[in-house]
């Protein structure tokens, strides 16, 4: 049987015209296979679907940034090197140090040494400083520089050191020391500064 395109009436095998409405039978099946032609253009529709299942993938890709907060609590960490710098601290002795004239001008004349650099020299009237341990009246003679050594007091530990004296810096009356060679002195030592002995007195802080 062939349907006709045009009226839709069934006729037999080999007609070329429709008995009902008279169409060419042939002309209205070529009709009917364009209009199968569309029909089969839906089924390009489940390709266009795949777009959206990809168009998906990048609602996943937001989430990885969602853990960067959860970094925010390990902020506090700093606070546990805290207690170690404490505790260093903690652990540097505490004391106060003096130097003390024992020989050569004023016998007797103490000089407190606070922490970082203390001077030792005379007092310079032309720039107006005063050295920390000034011994202008202790050295007549003016065998001692205006800045003559440096003591220096860090980390528990206090050293002298000559920064280019005349007539030279001396520790319990060794060999002169080396300009700008700091050298580590303890309760007791003396420091030879011209005509002047000073011994150092440290005494701890309780």
């Amino acid at each position: 049987m062939i349907k006709c395109g045009e009226c839709g009436y069934e006729n037999m095998d080999g007609l070329d015209y429709c008995d009902g409405c008279g169409a060419k039978i042939t002309a209205a099946a070529s009709a009917g296979d364009g209009a199968a032609a569309p029909a089969a253009e839906p089924s390009a529709q489940p390709a266009a679907a795949e777009p959206v299942a990809a168009s998906e993938a990048p609602t996943g890709e937001i989430k990885p940034p969602e853990p960067a907060p959860e970094g925010a609590p390990p902020a506090p960490e700093p606070s546990a090197g805290a207690p170690p710098a404490a505790a260093a601290a903690a652990s540097v002795p505490r004391f106060k140090a003096k130097f003390e004239v024992v020989r050569g001008g004023r016998k007797g004349q103490e000089f407190p040494i606070e922490d970082g650099n203390s001077f030792i020299g005379r007092w310079d009237p032309e720039t107006g400083s005063f050295p920390e341990v000034d011994l202008e009246q202790d050295d007549p003679e003016a065998k001692i520089s205006r800045k003559h050594a440096l003591v220096r007091i860090e980390n528990g530990k206090i050293t002298v050191e000559d920064i280019g004296s005349l007539n030279g810096t001396y520790v319990n009356r060794q060999p002169r020391l080396q300009p700008g060679t700091p050298v580590e002195i303890k309760s007791g030592d003396e420091i030879i500064i011209g005509k002047t002995f000073l011994k150092l007195v440290v005494e701890p802080i309780s």
